[in-house]
């Protein structure tokens, strides 16, 4: 992953236009957007890269300005994987890992080359310290996500189990 801090006038404007297109931050204003863009870093991922990986330590989670990702699990026995979802344009991956400190529950790999908008744990925990109300407008929306994720899976879980029963 390749991240970019030089020219930081371009960069600011780039990750300003990638915030206003990613869904979790629909409830900032511009102003409140400035301020988390002073926190977070653009980065581009080449197709076939991977951006994390199942088990490894993480302390950043990813948004997805341009491109498209996979999601892939492990099997139990660590010999085979499943993509279980893919990431476009404004979406998030990776939220647990500014909440909590454990290791991914996922592999995620660029299926294309991909632009990301990165926020580090440390990152966030500032925003909460020095913009709490930034902090927990983005902290709701991340619990927001999450839900919707654990919804979705538990629907997909029935679906299967169903059959079975």
């Amino acid at each position: 992953m390749r991240c970019h801090r030089d020219d930081a006038a371009q960069s600011r404007q780039t990750i300003l236009d990638c915030l206003a297109s990613i869904r979790l931050f629909d409830g900032l204003s511009p102003q409140e957007r400035e301020t988390v863009a002073r926190h977070v870093i653009l980065s581009e991922v080449a197709e076939g890269e991977i951006v994390f990986e199942e088990g490894k330590p993480g302390n950043y989670m990813c948004f997805v300005a341009k491109g498209l990702l996979a999601v892939l699990k492990d099997s139990p026995d660590k010999t085979d994987c499943a993509e279980i979802c893919v990431a476009g344009p404004g979406s998030s991956l990776g939220e647990m890992a500014v909440i909590e400190n454990r290791p991914r529950s996922a592999t995620v790999a660029a299926r294309k080359d991909t632009v990301l908008v990165t926020l580090t744990r440390e990152s966030f925990h500032s925003l909460l310290d020095r913009h709490p109300h930034i902090g927990i407008r983005i902290l709701k929306s991340i619990a927001t996500a999450l839900s919707s994720n654990l919804r979705e899976t538990s629907h997909v879980l029935v679906a299967h189990m169903l059959p079975m029963l």
